[in-house]
């Protein structure tokens, strides 16, 4: 199980670098789904990790990273509909 929890956080990590690294190049805007996306997944693999591990200020962290990606995801689906 400890390994699979390893797994888990390094690929969160993978999906939080690899969004700011698609911003940053111009390659996703902050308006992409897909951006969110890697970040809600990117944060709950950290939340898994560091509650694992215990570290309660990182997973809250990540929490609510994870809600801030899901709220940017509610509102680009509202502007579609609009």
């Amino acid at each position: 199980m400890g390994i699979a929890i390893e797994v888990v956080g390094w690929a969160g990590a993978a999906c939080v670098l690899t969004a700011y690294a698609l911003l940053s190049g111009g390659r996703l805007t902050g308006r992409s789904p897909a951006f969110h996306w890697l970040n809600i997944v990117g944060a709950l693999g950290f939340v898994v990790n560091s509650g694992a591990h215990g570290a309660l200020p990182s997973t809250l962290v990540n929490v609510v990273w994870a809600g801030l990606g899901l709220y940017g995801l509610r509102r680009l689906a509202r502007a579609r509909k609009a």
